[in-house]
């Protein structure tokens, strides 16, 4: 299916280093890479079997984000590669001539979790959300059912935000998704490299004997206003204009969407 959206009329972005360095990227990376993750998607859609509903909504979420990770290293030819320690940051490594540099210094630690936490040259985090719906006895009370796997979510969206596993997460492309037509589609890329540790709430303990849930710092209303100051693409559907400029008490996507036919 074509998906058309509203682009924001800048050719590049700041990945900002550990050392303050701003060096600045294509945007067109991001933006090829939604419809490589798109590609991507239909391919599970044409399985046998419903892998949307195996993995379920909150691993489906952070398989997008993955995805989406994947389809900017295919589409930046070279210029990042993916963190070797999964709990490394961020998550894609900035392979510029100094990025290249650090990293050949690094071949027999590539192992260990400290050099790469953080990557001391930069790049990008990505996070995806799929936002926040009412709690399904509110959802009946207000004449509907809470959407399931593959229901789309826009007519009953509440607010949404991105989890980090630290407070120090910036150069962030926030993804937010929705099912349209059945499918998972990325609806929105947002990115800032302004984000600081107080654009993030404290840091949350997973409960004892709560499963193995890791610590988890959920971004505040100004680090996601933040974002959505940064918007790059967002679906051409007044009703998530309408939401995004709601939730942040704004008109700029509206206006994006007026100016641009």
């Amino acid at each position: 299916m074509a998906m058309r959206y509203i682009e924001r009329l800048c050719e590049t972005i700041s990945v900002v280093r550990c050392d303050g360095e701003a060096v600045e990227i294509s945007a067109g990376i991001l933006r090829r890479a939604i419809e490589g993750t798109h590609d991507v998607i239909d391919k599970f859609r044409d399985f046998d079997v419903d892998v949307f509903s195996i993995l379920g909504m909150r691993n489906l979420s952070a398989f997008i984000g993955e995805l989406y990770g994947a389809a900017v290293i295919k589409c930046a030819d070279g210029l990042f590669a993916k963190n070797p320690h999964q709990d490394g940051y961020p998550d894609l490594l900035l392979m510029d001539d100094t990025g290249r540099a650090h990293w050949e210094s690094l071949q027999d630690q590539l192992r260990e979790k400290g050099p790469f936490s953080p990557f001391r040259t930069g790049g990008i985090e990505i996070k995806s959300t799929c936002g926040s719906v009412p709690a399904p006895a509110q959802c009946s009370a207000n004449g509907f059912e809470k959407p399931g796997i593959g229901d789309q979510r826009v007519q009953c969206l509440t607010g949404y935000d991105w989890k980090a596993h630290h407070r120090e997460t910036n150069n962030l492309v926030g993804i937010f998704w929705d099912f349209i037509e059945g499918v998972p589609r990325i609806v929105a890329v947002f990115y800032s490299s302004n984000l600081n540790e107080a654009d993030w709430g404290a840091i949350v303990q997973p409960r004892r004997g709560g499963g193995r849930t890791t610590s988890v710092s959920i971004m505040v209303r100004a680090g996601v206003r933040s974002m959505y100051d940064g918007w790059r693409f967002v679906l051409r559907d007044r009703r998530y204009v309408a939401f995004f400029d709601s939730y942040n008490r704004s008109d700029q996507l509206r206006r994006a969407l007026k100016s641009t036919g």
